[in-house]
């Protein structure tokens, strides 16, 4: 009895340990005034070798892109598209059958947007992404951000 229970505990310690789900992207976040009222959103992720992280605008059928999301606020206005800048990659994957567009290293998201005149709010979202290498795909994350606009 004493083998079997110190056997199940053993395998309950094993299956915490390969539940828990790495992430390797590291995030930041930044509100940076461009003018009065005028704000540049910045969203940094770190995506080290050899994971890679897909593009906003990953064609159908292939893998979950990454989407930024902010949530709505009556003092901020959004001025323009969402932008994305880094290394873009473009490959053909096979086991997704399309064409998908990828980054590696750093990439960076972008909105200008414009706060009412004389207050200061908060901008908050989240993203959520999906990183693979090349024998592996970790589930779909969420990340969320609270930006002060002062």
């Amino acid at each position: 009895m004493k083998h079997l229970i110190m056997a199940l505990t053993g395998v309950l310690m094993l299956s915490n340990v390969f539940a828990q789900v790495k992430d390797p992207v590291s995030w930041s976040y930044n509100a940076i005034k461009r003018a009065q009222g005028i704000y540049e959103i910045m969203i940094s992720a770190d995506v080290p070798k050899p994971w890679h992280m897909y593009a906003q605008n990953t064609p159908k059928g292939g893998p979950i892109p990454t989407k930024v999301t902010f949530n709505k606020n009556p003092l901020v206005v959004m001025e323009g598209k969402l932008t994305e800048s880094g290394k873009l990659e473009k490959i053909y994957d096979k086991i997704f059958g399309v064409q998908v567009l990828y980054y590696s290293g750093k990439v960076t998201y972008k909105q200008v947007v414009r706060v009412k005149a004389g207050v200061s709010t908060n901008l908050s979202g989240t993203v959520s992404y999906m990183v693979c290498d090349d024998e592996q795909c970790l589930p779909p994350t969420k990340k969320v951000f609270d930006l002060k606009l002062l």
